[in-house]
C-alpha cells in the first residue's frame, strides 16, 4: 500500500482510514464536481440529522444505527469487489484502535453533544479537527514538521474557535458540556488520523477493506456498550429512523467510498477541499430546516476557524523544500 495522503480534517461521517486508493481501471462516469458537490452535501448535512436522529434515539442508539447501515454500505462495495479481510491479527488489533477513535468515541460525542448544542455549531466544532492534527503532529510525527505558515494558521484557527464560542462575554449562553464533546470529537479525530498514519500504512491490505472492517470492529464496539446505557427503543418513529439510516448508509457508506473515489482522480489536495464547505453547509442546514438561531460571531468565527485550518495543511513549494532541506543540512554539518 501507498504511503498515507495529506492528512485532511475529518468530518463526522468520513472518518475513515486516511490511505489513498488503488489508481482507477477506468474513468468514472459522473464528473468529480457533481461527486465533489454530493460529497459537499451529505457531510454537511450529517450534523442536521444527527440532531433529527437524536429526537426519537437515545446517542448511543444514533451512533451504532449510522454504524449498521455505514458497514452495510461497504461491505456490499467489498463482495462486489471480492476484497478480502485482513489476516493479521496485529492490524485488526491497529483497527480495533483506530474504529474507537475515528469513529465510537466521535460519533457518540457528537449525538451527545447535539443533545444541547445546535447542529450549526457542532458543525463548526468540527471544522477544528485539522487544527488539533497539525497540533498532535508535531509532536508525534517526526516527519511532519511546522512551518510558520502552518503555526500562524494553527493560531489563527483557535483565535476562531474562541471568535465562535465569545470568549470575550464569557461563554454566556453556551452549554459547555456540550461544546466541550464536540470539540473533544474532533480532537479524537485527529489523534485516530496520526494513529493510523503510524501503524496501517504499508499493510498490504486495500483502503476498501482497511475501512470497512474499521466500521465493522466500530459497530461492535457501539453494540457492546449501547445495552449497557440504553434500553431497546419502543417504537421507531419514521423521521428520526430515516435520519439515522441516511446518516448512516449516505454519510458513513456511499460517502466513503465517493471520497476515496476523488481523492484517486484528483489527488488529495482537491479532494479535502470538500472539508471547507462541510461547515458551511451544516449552518445553512441547521438554520434553513431547523431555525437555528444564529449571532454575528458564529458565522465569523467559523471564517477564521476555516483560514487557519487551510494555513495548516498548506505544504511548501518543492524549491522551498530543497532550500530548508539544503538549510538543515547545512546546520547539521556546522554542528561537526
Amino acid at each position: 500500500m501507498s504511503a498515507p495522503c495529506q492528512q485532511p480534517a475529518a468530518p463526522p461521517a468520513a472518518s475513515v482510514l486516511p490511505l489513498p486508493p488503488a489508481p482507477a481501471t477506468r474513468r468514472p462516469a459522473v464528473d468529480w464536481r457533481i461527486r465533489f458537490a454530493a460529497l459537499s452535501l451529505i457531510w454537511g448535512f450529517s450534523f442536521l440529522l444527527i440532531k433529527v436522529g437524536t429526537q426519537g434515539f437515545a446517542p448511543f442508539q444514533v451512533t451504532l444505527g449510522r454504524l449498521l447501515a455505514g458497514t452495510a454500505v461497504l461491505a456490499v462495495a467489498m463482495a462486489m469487489r471480492r476484497e478480502r479481510l485482513p489476516r493479521s491479527a496485529r492490524t485488526w488489533g491497529h483497527i480495533t484502535v483506530a474504529a474507537f477513535f475515528l469513529n465510537a468515541l466521535p460519533f457518540s460525542l457528537f449525538s451527545y453533544a447535539e443533545l444541547t448544542i445546535p447542529s450549526t455549531l457542532a458543525g463548526i466544532c468540527n471544522a477544528t479537527s485539522p487544527l488539533w492534527g497539525m497540533a498532535l503532529s508535531v509532536v508525534a510525527l517526526s516527519e511532519d514538521r511546522p512551518t510558520r505558515r502552518r503555526v500562524a494558521g494553527l493560531g489563527v484557527g483557535f483565535l476562531g474557535v474562541l471568535t465562535v464560542l465569545g470568549a470575550w462575554q464569557g461563554f454566556s449562553g453556551l452549554d459547555l458540556p456540550g461544546t466541550g464533546m464536540a470539540l473533544l470529537a474532533s480532537f479524537s479525530y485527529a489523534v485516530g488520523w496520526i494513529y493510523v498514519r503510524r501503524t496501517l500504512a504499508g499493510t498490504g491490505s486495500s483502503t476498501l477493506t482497511l475501512t470497512g472492517s474499521q466500521l465493522f470492529i466500530g459497530t461492535l464496539q457501539l453494540a457492546l456498550v449501547t445495552p449497557v446505557f440504553t434500553s431497546a427503543p419502543d417504537t421507531f418513529p419514521l423521521l428520526p429512523t430515516l435520519s439515522v439510516l441516511a446518516l448512516g448508509a449516505l454519510g458513513t457508506g456511499l460517502a466513503v467510498l465517493l471520497q476515496y473515489g476523488l481523492v484517486q482522480e484528483v489527488g488529495p489536495t482537491t479532494g479535502q477541499m470538500v472539508t471547507y464547505f462541510i461547515p458551511v453547509i451544516a449552518t445553512a442546514a441547521g438554520v434553513a430546516l431547523l431555525g437555528e438561531q444564529l449571532s454575528w460571531n458564529t458565522p465569523v468565527g467559523a471564517v477564521i476557524v476555516l483560514a487557519g485550518a487551510a494555513l495548516t495543511q498548506s505544504r511548501p513549494s518543492a524549491a522551498a523544500a530543497r532550500t530548508r532541506t539544503a538549510g538543515d543540512r547545512t546546520k547539521r554539518l556546522s554542528r561537526t
